[in-house]
């Protein structure tokens, strides 16, 4: 069965390019007679919102899209997350990271790569040379940590991996791209990475379709893959839409919603033939 995705955070309302990633996704299902599904990513704890995820189901419902299926919620999966965790650090491929986010940026910025453009800074894996006696008793003291992806030990018990990507081929998997990634967070117990790439095998996601922005970040959901057993996808990395002032549609940039162009009296039919649809 060919199934695609749309899964949002609901951490503010929906714009423009997560429109155009909806409907891209479920153009591809319907090309295939398969299924569409949503998922709400909201392990965020702190920062997703009930509203924002009712807002969701209210602007799809107006785009006309419809998913197939029930909706998948990640915070009813924490238990599943754990347990990969425990998994992953009983291969010994995670380890314990006492950095804060303000140091590593300190770090960064400090040698001229400051982060820009990405979601967190690429760690420079201090805490991976930590002895196990010293981390062991920095645990026992209580002392905040997360827990990071060695990728250059997890890429060793793997070996050379690939991935597919409909519109750029076959691409070589190189995790040090981004880093040792954080894969269980001090505030969450897990990540993006994690969750999402549980959840796309859990719901028999064949095709993952999401931005550009993305991309480097399936080189990691590869190798977790590889890891634990899971089963292969393949992925489409869409263009990302851009306003009249070139810049990408985006919560951070204080986008136009797609709740204020309904409010202002734009049609769906309007939006989905300015997206393409």
């Amino acid at each position: 069965m060919f199934i695609t995705r749309f899964a949002p955070s609901p951490t503010g309302r929906l714009h423009m390019g997560h429109a155009f990633s909806a409907l891209f996704a479920e153009s591809l299902a319907i090309r295939e007679r398969g299924k569409f599904l949503l998922r709400i990513e909201d392990i965020d704890k702190n920062r997703c919102r009930k509203e924002y995820t009712e807002g969701i189901y209210e602007d799809l419902e107006w785009l006309g899209i419809r998913w197939d299926s029930e909706v998948l919620i990640q915070s009813t999966r924490f238990d599943e997350y754990k347990n990969s965790i425990n998994i992953l650090r009983e291969m010994e491929v995670l380890y314990p990271c006492f950095c804060s986010r303000k140091k590593i940026e300190a770090e960064q910025s400090n040698v001229g790569l400051a982060p820009h453009g990405s979601m967190q800074p690429k760690y420079s894996g201090n805490c991976r040379y930590i002895g196990p006696e010293e981390r062991e008793n920095r645990i026992a003291k209580r002392e905040p940590h997360s827990w990071r992806l060695d990728c250059g030990k997890a890429l060793s018990i793997t070996g050379q991996l690939q991935w597919v990507d409909r519109a750029a081929g076959t691409i070589n998997v190189e995790p040090s791209i981004l880093g040792d990634v954080i894969i269980s967070r001090k505030d969450i117990e897990t990540s993006y990475h994690l969750a999402v790439t549980l959840d796309d095998a859990y719901q028999g996601v064949s095709l993952v379709s999401r931005g550009k922005d993305l991309m480097e970040s399936t080189h990691v959901h590869r190798l977790l893959q590889c890891l634990l057993d899971l089963p292969v996808p393949q992925w489409y990395h869409h263009k990302l839409i851009k306003d009249s002032k070139g810049k990408r549609f985006s919560k951070r940039e204080g986008s136009l919603t797609l709740k204020e162009m309904r409010d202002s009296g734009i049609s769906a039919e309007y939006l989905r033939r300015e997206l393409g649809f």
